[in-house]
């Protein structure tokens, strides 16, 4: 009888338009670093684009040890003087768009540490009410104005302690108070930028507290761990990332690239060779979540996360023979279902009529 459902299911698909075939094409998940050069377009116009999930918004530069945070967006704004409080409006065009938006602490500048876990929980403090959901201090505005942002990353570029710590904090704060209403949603997210080099000599400590929601390793600026471009060799970084999403079983673990040659000194994986050879060999990992670019200046400019897209829906493009196939499997799974359960009823109905209400 199987057999006879799924030539039926044949039948079906055969009278079908062949367009199904086209209807499907896979992209990528992209999270990508906006704040660092006033030429990469404003925060808005990056979320309208359309290509990226998360924006990290770089950097928190300044803080810990005594030091008063700064929020550092290099050309967008000037936090201290509280112009970055226009770009309330775009986050908000963001978030309605589905992307979300995280504030981004540390960076490449080294203004920062965390001297204690007392100072860890300050910082912490401090966070949650100016970008978050908190309340803020009396009086003093947040520095993105009535924003919330989706939830912090971690950018730690020297080694430090007390990271840790700081993960927790956020993570009790995220769960003591709701997100407010208007955005309607209750959560908020912890994500890293480790180096890839397994265990980051900065995060290691905070990513073993299995809280942060999304890693984006980096796989560049670190020849023992990343693509050579000029033999073609992907072992380094095939042994890395095997390490990386074996180590982090609870968090999705991204694919961190510079989006062109002059975005790093070394990594860069070129649009077709990353869709046709890389990623092929770490999208099987059951914790892989997409691709992290630094940064969208770049990006911008060398068009890298279009020609990405491109590739991989050219690559990810059914067939309509591939596409049949898959339908016909799961038309003859329904059809299978509905003549088990005909048949239940009907044996029930007409043997057991009394214990009818019993299967109903």
């Amino acid at each position: 009888m199987y057999g006879k459902l799924c030539f039926l299911a044949s039948v079906l698909l055969s009278m079908s338009t062949v367009d199904l075939a086209m209807a499907a094409s896979g992209g990528a998940n992209i999270a990508v670093y906006w704040g660092q050069n006033g030429s990469e377009g404003t925060l808005g116009e990056t979320c309208g684009t359309g290509l990226y999930a998360y924006v990290n918004l770089a950097f928190l530069s300044t803080f810990g040890a005594g030091r008063a945070p700064v929020l550092n967006l290099a050309d967008h704004c000037d936090a201290p003087s509280g112009t970055c409080a226009s770009l309330a409006a775009d986050i908000a065009s963001c978030q309605a768009a589905g992307v979300k938006v995280l504030l981004s602490i540390g960076g490449g500048a080294l203004g920062y540490n965390l001297s204690s876990p007392s100072d860890a929980r300050d910082l912490a403090a401090y966070l949650w009410d100016n970008f978050l959901g908190g309340e803020g201090a009396t009086g003093a505005p947040r520095p993105l104005g009535d924003a919330v942002l989706d939830g912090v990353d971690f950018d730690i570029e020297s080694p430090s302690r007390f990271y840790d710590d700081l993960a927790r904090n956020l993570a009790s704060l995220y769960t003591r108070a709701p997100r407010p209403p208007r955005w309607g949603k209750t959560t908020y997210l912890l994500t890293a930028a480790p180096q890839c080099p397994y265990p980051d000599a900065s995060l290691a400590a905070a990513l073993a507290t299995g809280l942060f929601d999304h890693v984006w390793v980096q796989f560049y600026n670190n020849p023992p761990c990343q693509y050579a471009a000029a033999p073609g060799d992907a072992s380094a970084l095939r042994s890395a990332w095997q390490q990386w999403t074996a180590g982090l079983p609870a968090s999705t673990v991204f694919l961190g690239l510079p989006a062109s040659l002059e975005a790093a000194n070394s990594g860069f994986v070129d649009a077709d060779t990353l869709a046709s050879q890389v990623l092929p060999m770490v999208e099987g990992a059951a914790n892989y979540g997409g691709i992290m670019l630094w940064s969208r200046s770049y990006d911008k400019d060398s068009s890298f996360s279009v020609k990405l897209q491109a590739a991989l829906q050219n690559r990810n493009k059914p067939t309509g023979t591939t596409l049949l196939f898959f339908l016909r499997g799961r038309i003859c799974k329904w059809l299978t279902f509905v003549y088990s359960d005909f048949l239940i009823q009907y044996v029930v109905l007409h043997y057991y009529p009394g214990q009818l209400r019993f299967y109903n």
